[in-house]
């Protein structure tokens, strides 16, 4: 009878070991099922990161441009053409005189490209190596013109006429700086005139502040190139200079050698020499040298 006891006790705690073990067993398997929750978000989360890699933004690259002043209008409709069509790069223009530019260039002013409206500004550069031979080509060519004031009544069909008393003053570039005004100092002395007209000569910075005395009346006459008296309807065009009087007024364009965009610098390069922007050009006054 001790024996059977013995034996329903033991088998008693048998079965209480048993049932003890399988709540163990099954406590165990919730926190597995816990602890796999974040394994099973994982793919997802690592989907959603490689998902906005994929379309954050490229970094937009900022050129810097320095060019010519009378390229201020062209250039201006050939920024809006290749910013939408290139939507990462952005275009920032610098206008004014050749000569201030090459010397903003070599001081070491921020250019990635130049455009110049004479020839000798670019060959200053590719000698003292700030743009290599082989990054520059002539791009464009313009002519110079006198103008006056689209309301005038005084007769100016050549050089000569400027020598009249009812011209108190003609405005030019500065020679120094000013391509335009290096044009017309030449044209001037072809024509054995200007010593004569020193005395009413007013100078300006650059070709569009000559065309502004001319507009609003401080100047009776000045030169221009072709394409700036184009712009205004407060100018009329006097005469055309004769181009064998004066240095062909070339535009040359080159990549600065120290761009920190050589790419993106070579490109628009390129750009500006295709067929589409030369019509740009061509639609301004400009012709394209042969």
């Amino acid at each position: 009878m001790k024996k059977s006891i013995g034996y329903v006790l033991g088998s008693m705690s048998l079965a209480l070991a048993i049932v003890l073990s399988g709540c163990g067993a099954s406590t165990g398997s919730t926190d597995t099922s816990t602890a796999t929750e974040p394994t099973t978000s994982s793919p997802a989360a690592s989907g959603e990161g490689a998902t906005t890699e994929n379309t954050e933004p490229q970094e937009t690259v900022a050129l810097t441009i320095s060019a010519a002043a009378s390229l201020t209008d062209a250039m201006k409709e050939i920024e809006t053409n290749y910013e939408m069509s290139h939507p990462y790069i952005e275009l920032h223009f610098n206008f004014g005189a050749s000569g201030a530019l090459q010397q903003q260039i070599e001081q070491g002013a921020p250019a990635d490209i130049f455009v110049s409206a004479a020839t000798k500004n670019m060959n200053a550069l590719v000698d003292e190596k700030w743009i290599a031979s082989g990054d520059q080509k002539n791009l464009l060519q313009n002519s110079l013109v006198a103008i006056i004031p689209a309301d005038s009544s005084d007769t100016v069909t050549s050089e000569k006429d400027l020598t009249s008393d009812s011209i108190k003053t003609v405005a030019i570039g500065i020679p120094e700086s000013v391509p335009a005004g290096t044009y017309a100092q030449e044209a001037l002395t072809n024509a054995n005139l200007w010593d004569q007209l020193k005395g009413k000569l007013v100078q300006g910075k650059d070709v569009r502040q000559v065309l502004q005395y001319v507009e609003t009346g401080n100047a009776d006459a000045g030169f221009v190139y072709k394409t700036d008296a184009l712009t205004s309807d407060q100018v009329k065009i006097a005469f055309e200079v004769d181009k064998n009087s004066y240095t062909p007024a070339n535009y040359p364009v080159g990549i600065i050698e120290g761009t920190k965009h050589r790419t993106e610098a070579e490109q628009f390069y390129t750009y500006l020499q295709t067929p589409e922007v030369l019509d740009v050009f061509a639609k301004y006054g400009f012709s394209i040298p042969e």
